[in-house]
């Protein structure tokens, strides 16, 4: 800590006030990491209309996000598992809560899009569950095995994603 602390210019003490334990110091960097991902994904999202080309977006951005820095989501995890071993369920838990909202309304946009007869009839919250193993495995088989994934990307368009929108006038 009094490394970390001569690094960042400030004393010890001042470092921990702020980070009691490394695990703090972790936590704070995870969340932080999270806020920006969130941030730069819902720019992207958002400049979509459809609700498929939103999930579509959403599963790209993550990856843009993250490509070539992905040993920072890697060092992170690892951290906080040998940092806060006993908190682990709880850092997984407020994570799931700051993304449930945009699952919630990622899955009702989908409805909506089948009630209006612009996505395919399917089951919203089984699509919103495979996009988000999507996004979370190609990022770990990207870390472990150095997988391009824009060919992954265009075969979950071509194969899952695409053929649930329905072309109208609005889209």
């Amino acid at each position: 800590m009094a490394g970390l602390a001569d690094a960042l210019g400030v004393k010890r003490p001042t470092l921990l006030y702020h980070f009691p334990t490394k695990a703090h110091i972790v936590e704070r960097a995870l969340e932080a990491l999270l806020v920006e991902q969130a941030a730069f994904v819902l720019a992207r999202v958002e400049a979509q209309r459809h609700p498929i080309d939103r999930l579509y977006a959403q599963l790209c951005a993550v990856h843009e996000f993250h490509r070539g820095r992905e040993e920072r989501i890697v060092f992170l995890s690892q951290a906080i598992a040998a940092t806060s071993a006993g908190r682990v369920p709880e850092i997984i838990a407020v994570g799931n809560r700051v993304f449930e909202a945009h699952r919630l309304a990622a899955a009702e946009l989908l409805r909506r899009g089948i009630e209006e007869g612009s996505v395919v009839p399917c089951d919203p919250d089984a699509v919103i569950a495979v996009v988000r193993a999507l996004v979370d495995g190609l990022l770990v088989q990207r870390v472990m095995n150095g997988i391009e994934l824009g060919p992954v990307h265009e075969f979950v368009w071509d194969h899952l994603l695409g053929p649930l929108k329905v072309e109208t006038e609005e889209s």
